[in-house]
């Protein structure tokens, strides 16, 4: 199965969040797993705790992923 989104981060839940105000504030919207919030929420064990993924659409992902080095380079 073919997809037009591609991953651009996988860590730790308080730099996912920095990237994403980032990304919004450029205008982009990531689509965000969050595996551990989603089994929390179904009543299963939480292993995942503070771990996200963060994916954009292909035509957003130059842009993206030079917001997602800065943010990196930073922390």
């Amino acid at each position: 199965m073919s997809s037009n989104y591609t991953k651009i981060f996988s860590g730790n839940a308080l730099l996912g969040n920095r990237i994403i105000a980032e990304l919004q504030e450029a205008g982009i919207e990531a689509v965000v797993k969050n595996q551990g919030e989603s089994a929390r929420l179904a009543g299963f064990g939480n292993t995942m705790t503070g771990h996200l993924e963060l994916e954009v659409h292909q035509d957003e992902l130059e842009r993206a992923t030079a917001i997602v080095t800065a943010c990196t380079k930073e922390s």
